[in-house]
């Protein structure tokens, strides 16, 4: 499991355009976002190569600016089982 955090920025003019699409994509929650057209979202996906890809995609939504991610958490479930002595 995957979880990041991020900022988006938008163009303020492309604001509600912008938010339809993040909110559309598989993985994306939008927390909070003001009138400037700063944007926090989190995203949650499967594994790391999957997260990367859908914080690449961000900065391809019309009318993004930038993206700065704030937090990254990763957590690969291990394959080991717990053996009792």
């Amino acid at each position: 499991m995957n979880i990041s955090s991020a900022i988006v920025h938008i163009v303020p003019a492309r604001l509600d355009e912008a938010c339809a699409v993040l909110a559309g994509m598989p993985g994306v929650e939008i927390h909070a976002r003001s009138p400037e057209g700063k944007v926090v979202v989190t995203l949650e996906d499967d594994d790391t190569e999957a997260a990367a890809n859908r914080y690449v995609a961000l900065h391809g939504v019309p009318g993004v600016a930038a993206v700065a991610m704030v937090y990254q958490y990763s957590d690969e479930e291990s394959d080991t089982e717990e053996v009792e002595a």
